[in-house]
């Protein structure tokens, strides 16, 4: 199975949103791993048996929270205020998609959180490598792009053990990367750090 699971590149026009509005960029981004934390704390509770699965999701848990007091340090250092936003369509959308029957409910959870940090990956690198954000700004995201690979790469690595030899799991991969490919590019009513381009 590829390790490089997404089907179409972020547009230029959500990244230069996303250099012109990095307070609010930064601030969704905090949420965001807060709620990466809380999928993976889900997914041990749901599936206690998989001890191999715990294990290596309670060590990313971990990492996210504290990727999350580096985010809420910086936004400390800058004066970005927290705000109360809804969700945006982004996760909603593709979870709304995935099987509710087991084993197929676990495989595709795994498929989705390998799709969310994926994305969450090149994002980084696309506005680490923009050069229009603050310094600080700019450094976290080219930390944080590291940890997001590791991050896509292992729920790949637990799907492919959910999966099985047949290609059943690639294809299903295939099939929830266009779902997410049409998320992350089309136009978005709410610009958020997981959201296509702003909608004029």
């Amino acid at each position: 199975m590829s390790l490089a699971p997404l089907l179409a590149p972020t547009p230029a026009a959500w990244v230069e949103a996303a250099v012109a509005q990095w307070p609010q960029l930064l601030a969704d981004y905090a949420n965001c791993e807060k709620k990466a934390a809380s999928t993976a704390l889900a997914l041990m509770f749901a599936y206690p048996e998989d001890r191999a699965l715990a294990t290596r999701l309670s060590r990313l848990a971990r990492e996210e929270l504290r990727h999350f007091e580096q985010v809420d340090k910086l936004m400390q250092q800058h004066a970005v205020p927290y705000l109360r936003v809804k969700p945006g369509r982004y996760a909603a959308q593709l979870r709304a998609v995935l099987r509710t029957h087991e084993p197929y409910r676990k495989l595709d959870l795994l498929l989705c959180g390998a799709l969310i940090e994926a994305r969450s990956c090149e994002r980084f690198r696309l506005l680490s490598a923009h050069g229009g954000l603050p310094e600080a700004v700019q450094q976290l995201y080219s930390g944080l792009e590291a940890s997001e690979a590791r991050h896509f790469e292992l729920y790949l690595k637990l799907a492919d053990v959910q999966g099985d030899a047949s290609g059943a799991t690639a294809a299903r991969l295939a099939e929830l990367a266009t779902v997410e490919a049409e998320l992350a590019t089309s136009a978005d009513p709410e610009f958020r750090f997981h959201s296509g381009p702003p909608r004029d």
